[in-house]
């Protein structure tokens, strides 16, 4: 499986942007994905994730009710609507997807990553 991210840049506080991730490969082996972010300084945040063919859909507290996770399903892109975006926002964000063991998901692929830096 491989993914590829896009759309992010920079945008100032308070605004939005709409992360893409574009899947290909034997993508039926898979049955989550998500967004993780990395920025400097902090460990790696899970940001949301989507499963059930789009019906489960889970979010960090830092980014409930701003962020919106989407896609997934028949389709091979992912989505990541993010609104109201605050300077800590900024990080590197990663498309990522995987199976469920044992009820947890297990993230085996992995993008690139797409910057998106929030000025205040």
């Amino acid at each position: 499986v491989q993914l590829v991210e896009s759309g992010g840049g920079l945008v100032q506080a308070g605004g939005s942007l709409r992360l893409s991730c574009t899947s290909s490969g034997n993508i039926f082996s898979i049955n989550v994905m998500g967004w993780y972010r990395l920025a400097p300084g902090k460990q790696r945040e899970l940001v949301a994730t989507i499963s059930n063919g789009g019906r489960n859909r889970n979010y960090a507290d830092s980014v409930k009710g701003r962020f919106t996770i989407s896609g997934a399903n028949a389709s091979n892109a992912m989505f990541l609507q993010m609104s109201s975006l605050k300077p800590e926002d900024t990080a590197m964000y990663y498309c990522t997807a995987g199976t469920f063991q044992r009820g947890s998901p297990k993230f085996d692929y992995w993008g690139p990553g797409t910057q998106v830096t929030v000025s205040s």
